[in-house]
C-alpha cells in the first residue's frame, strides 16, 4: 500500500465517526417530524388507536385483538350474537359515547350472570379501542386512512362534537359558532387561524425590525465610537442576557395597565424589543467590531463623519449579521406564547394562543396539535431556508471576540 492510498484510507476511516454522529442526529430530528406529519393527516380515531408507523403496513380493519379477548365469547365474532345488545347497531352504540358508560355496565346481571367478571375486565384504554372499533364497523362508510379535516379544523379554529365538515353537513353547529362558509370562517372569525396568522405577523414584524434598528446604532457606537464608560455599559448589556423575562412581567403589566396599553400591539412590540436588545447588541457589536479598521479610517480621511460611515459602510457590511439576528428574533417572537397571553390574551389572539385553546383541560382535541404544528412553522421554515446562509455566519459573528 503506497503512501497516497494510505492517506486516502485514513481520511475515509477518520470521517466515519463524524458521519455516524450526523446520521444519528438526522434520524433523531427527521423521524419525529415524519411521525408528526403523518399523524396530522390521520383521523382522530386512528391516532388514538395505532401509531403513525402503522400506515405503512396493511392492517385488518375487520378484527381487533382486544375485542376478540374480552367480547367475542359473548357477543360473537361479528358482535350481533345478542339481539338485545347488538354491537353492530349504530343506535345501540350511541348510548355509550364514553368508555365510562361501558364500565358502569360491567356489574349488571344478565341471565343470572355478571356482565363482565372482575378477572376478565379490560381497562379504560382497551375499552376505548373496542368502542372505536365497533363504531367504525357500524359506520356505513369506513373512514379513510388519510384526510385533510385536521387542517380544516385548525384553519377554521373549530373544536366541536366531531369535525368542521361533518358538523356542518349534519347541522350540529351551535348558533354563533361558525357560518359553515369555510373561507369566511377562516378569515373573519375572531377565533380562526386566519385572524391569528395576521395578528402574529403584526406582532412579529415590528418586534424583529425594532431590535435590529436600535441594535445597529448601539453596536456601531460600542465598536467604533470612543466614549466614557463604553466597556462598562457593554458588560452590563452582556449580563442582561441572563435576566429571564418572567421577572419583568408583573411590573411591566402594572405599568401597561396605568398607561392603558394592555391588549395593544404597541405593548408587545416594546416588550419584545426590550428583551431582544441585549443579545442583538451583543451580536451586532461583535460583528461590526470584527470589520477592518482601515475601512473606517480611510472614510474619515476622505471627510466622512460617523453618520456617513455608519450608513455607507457599516450597514451594508452588516447584512449577514442582520439576517442571522432576524432569524433568531423572529423564531423567538413567532413561537412566543407567554408574552402574547399576558399582554394580548384573547382580544387579539396569536397563533400560539389559538393552538393552545384547541386542546381542552381534559385533553380532548389534542390530535389537532399535529396539524397546527405544521401550520405554525411554515413561515419560520421558509424564512430559515431563504436566510440559512446568514445563520451560520451570524453564529460565528457572535462568537468572535471584539
Amino acid at each position: 500500500m503506497n503512501k497516497r492510498t494510505k492517506q486516502i484510507l485514513n481520511n475515509i476511516l477518520g470521517r466515519i465517526p463524524l458521519h455516524f454522529v450526523i446520521i444519528i442526529l438526522c434520524i433523531v430530528w427527521v423521524v419525529p417530524t415524519l411521525g408528526l406529519l403523518v399523524s396530522s393527516f390521520r383521523p382522530p380515531q386512528d391516532i388514538n388507536e395505532t401509531g403513525w408507523w402503522t400506515v405503512f403496513s396493511l392492517k385488518n380493519k375487520n378484527s381487533l385483538p382486544e375485542y376478540d379477548t374480552y367480547c367475542a365469547s359473548c357477543h360473537g365474532e361479528n358482535g350481533n350474537a345478542i339481539p338485545e345488545a347488538n354491537l353492530t347497531d349504530p343506535e345501540f352504540l350511541s348510548q355509550y359515547p364514553q368508555s365510562i358508560r361501558v364500565l358502569q355496565t360491567f356489574d349488571n346481571v344478565y341471565n343470572g350472570q355478571i356482565h363482565v367478571p372482575v378477572a376478565n375486565r379490560p381497562d379504560r384504554n382497551q375499552i376505548s379501542k373496542i368502542m372505536s372499533f365497533l363504531q367504525e364497523q357500524a359506520s356505513p362508510e369506513n373512514r379513510p386512512t388519510f384526510w385533510l379535516r385536521n387542517y380544516i379544523d385548525v384553519l377554521a379554529g373549530y373544536r366541536g362534537r366531531l369535525d368542521y365538515v361533518t358538523d356542518c353537513e349534519a347541522g350540529n353547529l351551535l348558533p354563533g359558532q361558525r357560518t359553515c362558509n369555510f373561507w369566511k370562517d377562516v378569515t373573519i372569525a375572531q377565533s380562526s387561524m386566519g385572524m391569528a396568522f395576521v395578528n402574529t405577523l403584526i406582532v412579529s414584524i415590528p418586534s424583529v425590525l425594532l431590535p435590529i434598528l436600535f441594535a445597529a446604532f448601539a453596536a456601531f457606537a460600542f465598536s467604533w465610537l470612543d466614549f466614557k464608560g463604553r466597556q462598562t455599559l457593554f458588560a452590563l448589556l452582556v449580563g442582561l442576557q441572563i435576566v429571564p423575562l418572567q421577572i419583568a412581567l408583573i411590573p411591566i403589566f402594572k405599568l401597561y395597565v396605568r398607561m392603558d396599553m394592555i391588549g395593544t400591539f404597541l405593548g408587545v412590540w416594546l416588550f419584545h424589543t426590550g428583551f431582544g436588545l441585549p443579545y442583538a447588541i451583543y451580536l451586532m457589536r461583535n460583528f461590526l467590531g470584527s470589520l477592518p479598521q482601515e475601512i473606517f479610517e480611510s472614510a474619515y480621511l476622505d471627510g466622512a463623519n460617523a453618520w456617513t460611515a455608519f450608513i455607507k459602510l457599516a450597514l451594508p457590511l452588516a447584512i449577514p449579521a442582520f439576517g442571522a439576528l432576524g432569524i433568531f428574533q423572529f423564531l423567538w417572537v413567532w413561537n412566543d406564547l407567554l408574552v402574547a397571553l399576558v399582554f394580548l390574551s384573547g382580544s387579539k389572539p396569536v397563533m400560539t394562543y389559538q393552538i393552545s385553546n384547541m386542546v381542552t383541560s381534559l385533553g380532548a382535541g389534542w390530535h389537532l396539535l399535529t396539524a397546527a404544528a405544521f401550520v405554525s412553522f411554515i413561515v419560520p421554515m421558509l424564512i430559515f431556508f431563504f436566510m440559512q446562509r446568514y445563520f451560520v455566519r451570524g453564529l460565528l459573528a457572535g462568537a468572535i471576540k471584539g
